[in-house]
């Protein structure tokens, strides 16, 4: 496992997402043994959200990692608009129910809505002197919402920031990126496999052939070669937990690396932050 600097805590540089998961009866059980499977591999970190099922990811992770806890690292975030100090606080004591844990190693604002920063940082302060978050984040902020939150009193502690970043959704590497790794703000990828739509891009399975990996290996391998980024998969079913965990040993050389940019091309000037 490669590990990444978070807040002075080494954390998996390939850990487990969860959006859409917990939302059938029909996948559950295979989405449990799916996080299960990836505790094994190491892929401890796991992220998911009260958006997710509007509780439901949680309700099922707190499944899976029942009797585990001490193995995770675990996230999940606040809607915008319960992201007052007291709307913080009740909604991290709400996941944390559904989670069946007494804490989260760290907690992410999920995308900036209408409240201050000030008033954010206030719950998350309040909710780590309590002992019910280790650490706290943000989710989806560009780099001009980044520099204001840095400028609030207590922000420069902000831990990491989620966004959405793959072989296809390279705009953050203009600036944002470049920001980030140089204040020690690890980025967190979601949707590193573009939802699946990555595997099925003709471009890049066929490179993926020729290397010997899976398109998804190659997504995946082409993040985790970056330093400060944590790529964060959706886990929903054991094959492709272990698919995803074979990237770390997909070591991509400098002609791989050149071909993925002719592919891919990185960003020729600064590009509104992408989201889903």
């Amino acid at each position: 496992m490669k590990y990444v600097n978070l807040a002075g805590e080494q954390v998996p540089a390939l850990g487990m997402g969860t959006w859409n998961i917990g939302d059938s009866r029909a996948s559950r059980a295979e989405e449990i043994r799916s996080l299960q499977r990836g505790l094994d591999l190491e892929m401890r970190l796991i992220d998911t959200a009260e958006m997710y099922g509007e509780g439901a990811s949680e309700i099922l992770v707190g499944e899976a990692i029942a009797g585990r806890r001490d193995e995770v690292f675990l996230v999940s975030k606040v809607y915008p608009h319960n992201a007052t100090r007291r709307g913080t606080i009740a909604a991290c004591e709400r996941s944390l129910a559904r989670l069946r844990t007494d804490r989260l190693d760290l907690y992410l604002l999920h995308w900036r809505g209408n409240v201050p920063f000030e008033d954010t940082i206030a719950g998350f302060e309040e909710l780590q002197r309590a002992g019910k978050i280790r650490h706290w984040g943000v989710s989806n902020l560009n780099l001009a919402d980044m520099e204001e939150l840095c400028a609030t009193p207590g922000g420069e502690r902000v831990a990491t920031n989620q966004v959405l970043y793959n072989l296809t959704r390279r705009g953050i590497e203009w600036d944002l990126l470049r920001w980030c790794v140089a204040r020690g703000v690890p980025i967190m990828a979601y949707s590193p496999i573009e939802q699946a739509r990555l595997v099925r891009d003709q471009r890049l399975v066929a490179l993926a052939r020729r290397v010997g990996v899976s398109p998804a290996q190659l997504a995946l391998a082409w993040l985790l070669a970056k330093d400060g980024v944590i790529a964060i998969p959706k886990a929903g079913r054991v094959a492709h937990v272990e698919e995803n965990h074979g990237a770390l040993a997909c070591l991509l050389d400098r002609e791989i690396h050149a071909e993925l940019d002719a592919l891919f091309p990185p960003p020729r000037g600064p590009q509104p932050l992408a989201m889903l």
